[in-house]
């Protein structure tokens, strides 16, 4: 009985280090509204807004690899995004999201706003997810 009991204890001691340790960023929201950046000034407009069901959940970065660390960048970001319509997000909790283009226009960097977070998508992945948010080519882009 004993024994039991410890492994029980420690079965839930594991558990709760799992899901302290995750990393998970949880997008939440039936639409994306993205803003594109105007000249070369931390100016914004209003870019698109997406209400495809099918192409909101292609762009909630689920299995994105997020890496932490205190992000400076030398621009400002080329767009902006964010999920809403949620039922769970109020505006003070939203996630915004910067995108960067590569200057090569091979690859896009995106950072989570005041979180620290910021993933670099492969070549592949960013032309993908780039057409997809824009509806533009990655090697197109201004």
């Amino acid at each position: 009985m004993k024994r039991f009991k410890l492994f029980i204890v420690s079965i839930s001691v594991i558990l709760v280090v799992i899901a302290g340790c995750s990393d998970k960023i949880e997008n939440v929201g039936n639409s994306i509204i993205v803003e594109k950046r105007i000249g070369e000034e931390d100016r914004y407009e209003p870019f698109k807004e997406i209400t495809d069901g099918e192409v909101v959940e292609k762009i909630k970065l689920n299995g994105v690899r997020w890496i932490n660390g205190d992000i400076k960048m030398a621009i400002p970001p080329n767009y902006k995004f964010h999920f809403e319509g949620g039922s769970k997000q109020s505006k003070s909790d939203q996630l915004i999201y910067y995108l960067w283009v590569s200057p090569n226009k091979d690859w896009v960097e995106l950072v989570l706003e005041g979180e620290g977070k910021l993933a670099r998508l492969s070549e592949r992945d960013s032309a993908k997810f780039f057409e997809t948010l824009t509806g533009g080519k990655l090697t197109d882009e201004n």
